[in-house]
């Protein structure tokens, strides 16, 4: 029995298939949990949509962190790693967001879980300094 060629080219094509999809992928590997922790621990990080500003989040030790939108409350949640995301939990204030972060040349990214083709979040700024918390507790 001859082989069919294009059977073969298909079967070919379908094993180069993840390398390609590897190789065109600019951003490279997402963060784990781990260099996403070394990436960020100790600093606040201001994200930005479109180029404008969009919120802050101050990352703590423990997975520890505080968000909030630009002009806006702050929240206290934590983050864990699931599959490839890094998952944020802030309890009754929002539901459960997941983002695929890497780290590029321009700074972080973050990619959301339920949508890939909408605008990622890029870091604008990055600081040392606490998080400064709007609120109507502020200077009570």
């Amino acid at each position: 029995m001859r082989p069919n060629p294009i059977l073969t080219l298909s079967l070919a094509a379908l094993a180069l298939m993840p390398t390609l999809a590897a190789a065109a992928d600019p951003l490279g590997p997402p963060l784990n949990a781990e260099q996403f922790d070394q990436r960020t621990v100790g600093r606040t990080i201001t994200y930005s949509v479109f180029g404008q500003p969009y919120g802050s989040e101050q990352y703590k030790p423990g997975h520890k962190v505080i968000w909030a939108f630009t002009e806006s409350e702050c929240k206290e949640g934590d983050w864990y790693q699931d599959g490839q995301y890094i998952c944020f939990d802030y309890g009754e204030y929002a539901p459960l967001q997941c983002w695929t972060f890497y780290d590029t040349a321009q700074g972080l990214l973050a990619q959301f879980k339920g949508d890939p083709s909408q605008e990622p979040l890029v870091s604008l700024s990055e600081s040392q300094d606490p998080l400064v918390c709007q609120g109507p507790d502020v200077g009570v």
